[in-house]
């Protein structure tokens, strides 16, 4: 259990995967522009990220590895990945429509959104069993929502702030994520 928690909380606040791996930065930067949209595609990558990490460690552990087809690894996650964004967009199409048209073109990006991509493989690398894979898939899928929640509520006020000309729109964006990545990285001393 106490392993669990380590995997969980090491990749959600110490390799948090925007912050300090700086993977996923389309839909980090894009979305988070309120609040409530960062939110909804933060909750669409939780459960992309969770079951992928399931499904691509049952695949590769009873398909791809025995078999002695691992590497064909990244192009089979691939295809996971994009079946369950398809599945989360048809999901918020019916069922929540204003999310659906705020999410617009970056929900379909979760599909290329290499954070999805990258705890797969991270995964394999680190040889987590079920359990793990799926714990990590948590804890950096929540970590990915915590930054851009955070991100969102700074980009809310900043925007009724008097921001210097040459500041405004990416400028203070990308600095902001900057300083973002500097606080993250006191985590770094939890484990």
């Amino acid at each position: 259990m106490k392993e669990l928690l380590l995997i969980a909380i090491g990749s959600a606040l110490v390799n948090n995967v925007v912050l300090s791996q700086f993977l996923g930065l389309c839909p980090f930067l894009g979305v988070s522009k309120k609040v409530e949209t960062s939110a909804g595609m933060g909750a669409a990558v939780i459960f992309v990220i969770t079951i992928a990490s399931a499904v691509a460690s049952l695949i590769y552990d009873f398909i791809l590895e025995p078999s002695g087809m691992a590497y064909l690894q990244t192009i089979v996650f691939i295809l996971v990945i994009a079946g369950l964004v398809q599945f989360v967009e048809m999901f918020l199409k019916k069922n929540m429509v204003s999310l659906y048209e705020s999410l617009g073109v970056y929900l379909p990006l979760i599909t290329t959104n290499c954070a999805v991509l990258g705890v797969a493989l991270t995964n394999v690398t680190k040889a987590y069993n079920f359990i793990q894979s799926v714990v990590n898939g948590i804890g950096i899928s929540v970590g990915f929502t915590i930054a851009i929640i955070l991100l969102a509520g700074v980009r809310e006020r900043i925007e009724h702030n008097d921001v210097p000309y040459n500041f405004q729109g990416s400028p203070i964006v990308l600095i902001t994520a900057g300083l973002m990545s500097i606080a993250f990285f006191g985590f770094s001393g939890l484990i």
